[in-house]
């Protein structure tokens, strides 16, 4: 049930080419309690009255000249999109054509001239309590739906925490910070941005990319931290850590849990087909695969390592040059040469700790 006060509190509009019915109509709402009542006695000027009030209620005479009752409702008809108005229909033609007329017009309720005081509070009040009911469901819908959103939100942030843990987990005990990880998902950004991929492909590189060394939990001690070069069998068991990885994250449909399972999969493949695990050969290997690739080596390359240390910003990209069309595709290293600026800022925040997600800043 709708409260008194808050029915007396709609907004009204009134449109009548006789203006004695129009003061008529004003003194009786005025007498009821309602006191926020527009009117006017011009049809033309309807559509933007409404526009600018925004009624809850029309009362509308329909036999006006030039611009009559019909072609009123056709016209705010167009402005309704999804919202939902009441118009009541002041006429003196009681006929069942005009009626049935109004009603496919979008009228809702009907007052024959001349007008009971009593009968019009009476439909006003009826069909204000649909209207402000309707608007109470609409402003409910309006918060779930933004419950949900956040609600949704909250659950992907958490899915993305537990992957960029996941990630750490195969990065924590030679790199506790996580600083490898972070660059690998900002330097693929970069790359993604600068090869023109679509937003949501840049997004699930930005959540997968963490994931590309998971496979390396499955990856013995001594061969994970051995000092120096490992020996060829180390080295076949190291390799395993891609298939190991892809395994693990194999077996889901969702999209980022694919893109990382590919990743994982790829991203020591070579584009001259000298890579691993399948020996895969230039456009074969997924996008993804090869920016991860290139991101991966040139911060192993500016990050010391057990086996090696850190070598200077220049340098590193000499090296990814060098290797344009051995290790890398021709099209990502030239692209990686255009996006250095960003890169290089990518770099110096994260070693400064104040990178934000690119998402919000970046």
């Amino acid at each position: 049930m709708i409260p008194a006060e808050r029915i007396k509190r709609s907004r009204l509009m009134i449109v009548d080419d006789q203006e004695a019915n129009v003061l008529l109509l004003e003194r009786m709402l005025q007498s009821a309690g309602f006191t926020n009542v527009v009117s006017t006695s011009d049809p033309a000027e309807v559509e933007d009255l409404y526009n600018g009030f925004r009624p809850d209620l029309l009362l509308l005479d329909l036999h006006m000249p030039r611009l009559d009752g019909f072609a009123v409702m056709e016209k705010l008809k167009a402005g309704l999109g999804n919202d939902y108005l009441p118009i009541l229909v002041l006429t003196a033609d009681s006929t069942r054509e005009t009626r049935l007329k109004a009603l496919e017009a979008g009228a809702k309720d009907f007052l024959t001239k001349p007008l009971d005081p009593v009968e019009v509070m009476n439909r006003i009040r009826n069909l204000l309590e649909v209207r402000l009911l309707y608007e109470d469901l609409r402003n409910q819908n309006a918060i779930l739906e933004e419950k949900v959103r956040e609600r949704t939100q909250e659950l992907k942030d958490t899915r993305l925490e537990v992957i960029h843990r996941l990630g750490r987990a195969a990065e924590f005990r030679d790199e506790g910070t996580g600083l490898h990880l972070m660059r690998i998902s900002r330097f693929s950004v970069c790359l993604s941005k600068a090869v023109g991929l679509p937003g949501d492909i840049t997004d699930l590189l930005y959540s997968a990319s963490p994931m590309h060394d998971i496979g390396k939990i499955g990856i013995p001690d001594r061969i994970l931290f051995k000092e120096g070069r490992l020996d060829d069998e180390e080295w076949a068991i190291m390799r395993t850590h891609t298939t190991i990885g892809a395994d693990l994250l194999s077996g889901h449909d969702s999209p980022l849990m694919k893109t990382a399972a590919q990743i994982a999969l790829t991203h020591h493949e070579r584009w001259d087909g000298g890579g691993y695990p399948s020996g895969l050969r230039g456009e074969d290997i997924p996008m993804e695969g090869r920016i991860v690739a290139l991101c991966d080596v040139f911060d192993a390359l500016i990050s010391r390592r057990p086996y090696k240390e850190k070598w200077p910003l220049g340098q590193a990209v000499m090296n990814i040059e060098a290797e344009s069309g051995g290790a890398f595709d021709p099209y990502l290293v030239a692209k990686f040469h255009e996006s250095l600026m960003e890169i290089k800022e990518v770099f110096r925040q994260l070693e400064m700790k104040i990178l934000p997600d690119y998402r919000h800043g970046m």
